[in-house]
């Protein structure tokens, strides 16, 4: 793609880079086949390539973003399936995270949109405040059929309460070895590995099983977990707004509290059990190129940062310690088949981080039967916040992609990432559960609660 930026504009260093990233697109269009909202919607401007010449036409011009604009950008998930689609390499993730970042100091939003982004914000990454919003989500939740009658704004509070849970998660319901608040959960045996493990925000308050799955496990393979202190929520959720000293802040104090233990009894891995966390982690050092306290530090970071499934590909779990089966049909019958898996491959799982078989792999060694989704390179429309900024769009893909897995007929829907466990579960009555519980479960752990009296 030809540019025409001037040589006052590219000393910027952010326009210089989205400058390289526009060059590299031939206008082939095959981000269209796999773009999610051009898959609904028609709309070239709804397509990566449409959105990229929106994008090239308001940098290239030095002009604030128009409301046209706006609209366009933000109906984009930010899945990446344009990314693993693209044959001329196009890095469209750091194209339109700064373009959301233009968006946000160029562009006065209503003010019903302005109010709702910035309580988000103030609420989501702060697994206290969160804690507090889904108790009184609880109550309001009748509310929502009220709401969704009332324009926009009350189509998306609607959203909220929706996929509000009925309560939070208990807090420290760790039964292992240790619990939340002591600093490291250490195996009873010698130690063969020493990680930290994101505690996160939303899904520290959603869904602590997942992470205390995940020391038990690791435990019993030996290697120790850290919870490091001054660790909290990763950036993505207003990273993905625009919100960048937010997200920087962010990603400082993660880096420094990593740090900290990289400096001291080192890491190994710097383990993240939800992916849309992971993708952001890992582009740290691109987010902190610019800071010469950070960058070198964040780019260690990111080159330790692994999802749970890739850390445990390399361990040696052992034999499942009981193979996870249907319930016999009737008294001394043998026991049905093992459970079918629908496995969701969150898009920050598979084209944000590119993993795809290493999920599946370690859930069909575990004893699971693992069935791939139709469509599975499509988005289920959770995306951050995209759920309650966009909730019609999101609904429709959500109802799109449970249609494709209730087709496989699964016993229960298996992801890696704690936005598209709560889109998914909105809609279905299949049990959705995290992988990291799953392997859990399979190699002596407790059964995850999602499948409890199933």
């Amino acid at each position: 793609m030809q540019t025409n930026f001037s040589l006052a504009q590219l000393a910027d260093a952010g326009i210089a880079e989205s400058e390289q990233i526009l060059r590299k697109c031939v206008h082939c269009g095959f981000c269209t086949a796999t773009c999610p909202t051009f898959q609904l919607l028609g709309d070239e401007l709804d397509s990566p390539r449409g959105r990229i010449y929106l994008i090239k036409d308001m940098l290239e011009n030095d002009r604030p973003a128009d409301a046209r604009t706006v609209k366009h950008i933000d109906r984009c998930l930010s899945c990446l399936s344009c990314m693993t689609t693209c044959p001329s390499g196009v890095n469209y993730m750091h194209l339109v995270d700064h373009a959301r970042g233009y968006i946000e100091e160029t562009y006065r939003r209503p003010a019903a949109d302005r109010a709702l982004r910035r309580v988000l914000a103030f609420v989501l990454p702060h697994p206290g405040r969160f804690r507090a919003a889904v108790a009184a989500a609880f109550w309001a939740k009748p509310l929502a059929p009220v709401l969704r009658h009332l324009g926009a704004t009350g189509r998306r509070l609607a959203a909220l309460l929706s996929l509000a849970p009925a309560r939070a998660a208990p807090r420290g319901r760790m039964s292992g070895p240790a619990s939340f608040a002591p600093q490291e959960a250490s195996p009873p045996a010698g130690r063969k590995g020493r990680v930290a493990l994101l505690s996160g925000c939303a899904q520290s308050v959603l869904a602590p099983s997942i992470n205390e799955a995940t020391i038990r496990l690791l435990n019993r393979a030996g290697v120790t977990v850290v919870l490091p202190a001054g660790e909290g929520c990763c950036g993505a959720l207003v990273h993905h707004m625009g919100r960048e000293a937010d997200a920087l802040a962010a990603a400082r104090a993660n880096v420094d509290a990593w740090w900290a233990e990289i400096r001291g009894e080192g890491l190994d891995a710097i383990l993240v059990t939800a992916s849309g966390c992971g993708t952001t982690i890992k582009d740290y050092g691109h987010m902190l190129r610019g800071d010469p306290a950070y960058a070198e530090k964040a780019e260690t970071v990111s080159g330790l940062a692994r999802d749970i499934t890739e850390y445990v590909m390399k361990l040696e779990l052992g034999p499942p310690a009981s193979a996870p089966h249907k319930p016999a049909a009737a008294p001394h019958k043998p026991a049905a088949a093992p459970l079918v898996v629908a496995y969701h491959s969150a898009c920050s799982m598979q084209h944000g981080q590119g993993i795809r078989e290493e999920p599946k792999t370690l859930l069909a060694m575990a004893g699971f039967q693992v069935r791939d989704v139709p469509e599975g390179h499509l988005c289920c429309g959770s995306a951050g916040t995209y759920n309650i900024l966009q909730p019609e769009l999101a609904t429709r893909l959500r109802d799109r992609k449970l249609s494709n897995i209730e087709k496989l007929r699964p016993d229960l829907i298996a992801t890696g990432n704690i936005g598209c466990m709560t889109q998914l579960a909105s809609g279905t009555d299949i049990p959705v559960v995290h992988t990291a519980e799953l392997l859990d479960w399979a190699h002596g752990g407790p059964k995850p609660a999602a499948l409890e009296g199933r």
